[in-house]
């Protein structure tokens, strides 16, 4: 009875199936990895006091209407890498804060824009958003002075004046625009734009090029629909910034861009080399894995035929038996019963008679037998023991080949 070769059986695809949907389920696996990681800079928010809201106190007006006057939109600050941009100097930055912005997002801004005009919008009106229309609000009320007052004293040392206006109309250079509700203005003797004396709507910092609009009304969606205001906008921005157009608009304050995880560690520098360094290795390997060398090997016996496989399981039980210590006495008195049958011993010899007449048989050494015998018989080691038991058995079958 033989084992029978075990059956190759044919694989219901073939190898380049199972590589290209591999390789899609990767590529499909590692694009979902990218954009989950970087949906959240590039979701545009709805609502709010963000360049990119259509709500009253929002300023997707302005972007429009800058990208409509110049032909081209105007571009959005997303973090410290646009920031540090060669081209980002010349701009004039335009922060327009919310309530919900962000005030650690707006220090680091102030520090990061020192010396570079800068045009912060303070907040104006308390909101909630309108069910049923996305992206569209309620205005509730003003907000409190102590609450702007706190985004204000981030940028100057200044806070709002709490005297109610009195003017129906504002001069923003040259241009007459009606004066909105619950005019916010500070106190300042050189403003850029005026509402009566020593109050202003845009002030500029002493030492820092750094322009405040208390007024939000002047610029966001609700001021804009009023087409005198609209033009006053651009107005203002040219009187800021000379080079009409060249303005850039902050989202970080409304949480856009800058916030990190492991994942965008992962796949951004000086990181992303250390992730190359661990897929390419891991793509080559699976590569490596997709060929085969040789035929596949027959599944083996679990039990395999012969003496040497008899002999190999004798083995395995005596060595987990911990019994190959005292092996050594009962193989040497097996081969001395061995030796005396195949070389022809007289019958009743026994003990050291007998290992006395096995030494006579060697004429070519003295007690060759008796020494081997008690080697055997004395080992108290496996490699000891491996070592004796060779040389009684060649001892032995020596001897039997001399008598042949």
């Amino acid at each position: 009875m033989s084992a029978q070769p075990a059956e190759a059986t044919e694989a219901p695809f073939s190898r380049k199936t199972l590589f290209w949907g591999i390789f899609a389920s990767l590529l499909a696996a590692a694009g979902f990895f990218l954009l989950s990681t970087y949906a959240p800079d590039f979701r545009e928010p709805a609502g709010g006091g963000t360049p990119f809201s259509k709500g009253g106190t929002g300023y997707a007006g302005l972007v429009e209407w800058l990208k409509l006057t110049n032909g081209q939109a105007p571009p959005m600050e997303r973090g410290e890498k646009d920031l540090a941009s060669p081209l980002a100097s010349t701009f004039l930055l335009v922060v327009t804060i919310a309530p919900g912005s962000d005030p650690t997002a707006l220090d680091h801004l102030i520090k990061l824009r020192s010396g570079k005009d800068t045009l912060f919008v303070l907040p104006k009106w308390q909101t909630f958003p309108l069910l049923g229309h996305d992206g569209w609000e309620t205005k509730i009320e003003r907000l409190p002075n102590s609450v702007v007052n706190d985004w204000l004293g981030r940028i100057a040392k200044a806070k709002l004046g709490e005297a109610k206006n009195t003017l129906s109309q504002i001069n923003i250079a040259g241009r007459m625009v009606t004066a909105p509700d619950e005019l916010q203005w500070v106190a300042d003797d050189h403003p850029l734009i005026a509402a009566g004396d020593g109050r202003a709507i845009l002030t500029e910092l002493d030492d820092e090029p750094f322009y405040i609009l208390t007024d939000p009304d002047f610029i966001n969606n609700a001021g804009l629909k009023d087409q005198q205001t609209a033009a006053a906008a651009l107005d203002m921005i040219a009187m800021i910034e000379p080079a009409k157009g060249a303005v850039m608009f902050d989202l970080t304050l409304h949480g856009i861009g800058q916030k990190y995880d492991l994942a965008k560690l992962l796949v951004e520098p000086p990181f992303l080399a250390l992730t190359l360094s661990v897929l390419v290795p891991a793509a080559l390997a699976f590569l490596h894995g997709l060929g085969r060398f040789g035929p596949p090997r027959a599944e083996g016996r679990a039990i395999a035929f012969g003496k040497r496989a008899l002999v190999d399981t004798t083995a395995t039980l005596l060595k987990r038996a911990g019994r190959l210590q005292g092996l050594g006495n009962r193989y040497a008195a097996l081969m001395r019963q061995r030796a005396a049958v195949l070389l022809g011993a007289p019958h009743g010899l026994q003990g050291e008679a007998l290992d006395r007449w096995l030494d006579s048989r060697d004429k070519g050494e003295t007690h060759g037998f008796t020494e081997r015998f008690k080697a055997v018989n004395d080992s108290n080691s496996l490699a000891g023991m491996h070592e004796a038991a060779e040389k009684l058995h060649d001892w032995t079958a020596r001897r039997l080949g001399e008598r042949r």
